[in-house]
């Protein structure tokens, strides 16, 4: 996940595609089950944290996502811990020396 990346003209191929339906397909289920505007109700779950970085992609990458999709992702990304968990990854330096040690 790169918070800084942005890749408008992104080309999906179809094994990314198939994930990407896949994922929706269970969104769109917990979301007409449950009533939204979480997987699982009104207050966010677990659930709804791991699929924080998947929203942040599908942002990403320019992914077009039915309606509710959509709204559940801007919900998601507009939470005010998830905000500053972006912006965090904001400021950080592009490269960390700690990862450049060779083994």
């Amino acid at each position: 996940m790169n918070i800084r990346a942005d890749h408008p003209n992104f080309m999906v191929w179809a094994g990314a595609q198939a994930d990407i339906d896949r994922v929706t397909r269970v969104w769109t289920d917990c979301l007409l089950a449950s009533g939204g505007p979480f997987l699982f109700g009104d207050r966010p779950t677990m659930a709804d944290a791991m699929y924080a970085p998947v929203c942040s992609r599908f942002r990403t990458y320019h992914i077009k996502l039915d309606h509710l999709c959509d709204d559940y992702c801007e919900t998601i990304l507009s939470m005010p811990a998830v905000m500053e968990w972006m912006e965090a990854a904001r400021v950080e330096p592009e490269q960390l020396d700690e990862l450049d040690v060779e083994f």
